[in-house]
């Protein structure tokens, strides 16, 4: 008997798909809800979001990937793309439509040479990171080794070397993308240069990127690792005073916290208020002490676990089994000062989830330096990024947990609107509108008509196709 998955949709028709044949057509996997292993294939990096997609598709080439992009336009089911799944909004998967998973094109080529990189989008960072260290070269992706190139790319990329290389798409060269007609494009400066333009930072509401070409830089010396220092207001401040006045080659994250029960923290440390900064100095070993010294003394150190090490290490083994269940906000600020940073210690102490944290990621350096409309990522001038988050375990608690974030995020605004696109949770339109600023908005509206008018790719946050013919 001929297998069936009904597939509906409200804008069009029941269509019925044999997998069978699907199975038939494609070179790679497929997964329908009926079959072993159903549950594990839908999973996605966070906790709390349980969609039962129609069918998960692991492509095997870009055939594959065309395939699937047509069978989305024909039917109108939605089409969840995932690279590593770690969207937060849930975006990497879908009820009872299509995921199209990337994870199985992991194809690697890299030209010593030319300090240059073609990597198929289901890589993920670690992946990368770790191949191209072995010869000395690194691109900056985010601060999590899971990630998949393919979604943190075309967000942006805010990771352990933006302020001395910038963000990931600042490195991007070109890319090979399958549109919503099912054709495979290749975009860069030149050709399909708005294709280009909107792909770096416009997410994925433009097609399915199946390879990436990235510009590599040499990185045979790095000093890294975590420092533990008490989150006093005072430390706090004047750690990002210090981080916005290191050298470019100093990249920090810093979340502010109660101190959980690491092995390599002091017992007596478990349930204070903690600095945990992740430091990245791409450069010399001398250099980058002489860069971290001024952090260091801020306070007596809880842990101190920076060290020469290779790049690769920032990216540490993660839990299989880890599904963080958060909420959480993004914002841009120009400073954390001494009265911020108190409001952060009280509200944090105030909170009775499971982990409430704010984190502090000081820009500038090499992302400044790129011109605010030279990519769809038009926060070039905003100089510190802070998320607030509550993680959770009680779904039931969400709404609790919301309020506080929301509300530790508007006591710390300070005017500026615009949002990080790569960390917006599922927040309403007007928060996508927030994170391109003026005429970028438009500007991408326009490349989408071009190129996705009928908004195919819309599981997402989305930009609608611009009106017109």
């Amino acid at each position: 008997m001929t297998k069936q998955t009904r597939l509906t949709s409200p804008e069009t028709n029941p269509t019925t798909i044999s997998i069978t044949e699907l199975r038939a057509a494609l070179s790679g996997r497929v997964i329908a809800a009926d079959d072993a292993g159903y549950d594990e294939a839908r999973a996605v990096f966070y906790g709390g979001i349980d969609c039962r997609p129609a069918v998960i598709i692991w492509v095997a080439s870009v055939a594959d990937v065309s395939q699937v992009v047509s069978l989305a336009r024909e039917t109108g089911l939605n089409l969840a793309v995932r690279s590593g799944g770690h969207s937060l909004a849930g975006y990497s998967t879908t009820d009872g439509g299509i995921v199209l998973d990337l994870s199985e094109l992991k194809a690697l080529q890299i030209d010593t040479e030319r300090r240059t990189a073609w990597a198929e989008t289901g890589l993920t960072a670690g992946e990368y990171t770790a191949v191209a260290g072995a010869h000395g070269l690194a691109t900056g992706f985010g601060d999590t080794g899971s990630v998949g190139i393919g979604g943190i790319t075309l967000g942006g990329g805010v990771g352990f070397l933006v302020r001395k290389h910038g963000l990931t798409i600042d490195d991007l060269l070109a890319a090979e993308i399958v549109t919503a007609d099912g054709d495979l494009l290749y975009a860069d400066e030149g050709t399909h240069p708005d294709l280009f333009w909107a792909i770096r930072g416009g997410g994925g509401n433009f097609g399915v990127a199946t390879r990436l070409k990235f510009r590599l830089h040499s990185l045979e010396s790095f000093v890294g690792g975590m420092l533990f220092l008490p989150a006093t207001p005072d430390v706090i401040a004047s750690f990002v005073d210090e981080a916005q006045a290191a050298p470019d080659e100093l990249s920090t994250i810093a979340n502010v916290m109660t101190a959980p029960p690491l092995p390599f923290l002091p017992p007596e440390v478990h349930g204070q208020m903690v600095l945990m900064a992740f430091l990245a100095y791409a450069g010399g070993v001398a250099d980058g002490e002489r860069a971290i010294a001024p952090l260091r003394a801020l306070a007596e150190p809880m842990a101190d676990m920076v060290r020469p090490m290779s790049y690769a290490e920032m990216y540490p083994p993660e839990e299989e089994e880890y599904r963080p269940v958060a909420v959480a906000k993004t914002m841009f600020v120009d400073s954390v000062g001494l009265g911020a940073a108190e409001t952060i210690v009280e509200r944090i102490q105030a909170s009775d989830a499971m982990m409430a944290a704010t984190q502090i990621r000081v820009l500038g350096g090499a992302v400044a330096r790129v011109p605010r409309v030279a990519t769809a990522y038009a926060h070039r001038d905003s100089r510190v990024m802070v998320n607030v988050a509550a993680m959770y375990q009680n779904p039931e608690e969400r709404p609790k947990h919301a309020a506080w974030v929301n509300g530790l995020s508007d006591e710390l605004r300070q005017g500026n609107e615009g949002a990080y696109v790569g960390f917006l949770a599922d927040e309403g339109a007007e928060r996508v509108r927030a994170a391109y600023p003026g005429p970028t908005w438009d500007r991408l509206r326009e490349v989408k008509r071009r190129y996705d008018p009928d908004n195919v790719f819309r599981l997402n946050q989305n930009i609608p196709p611009a009106d017109g013919s």
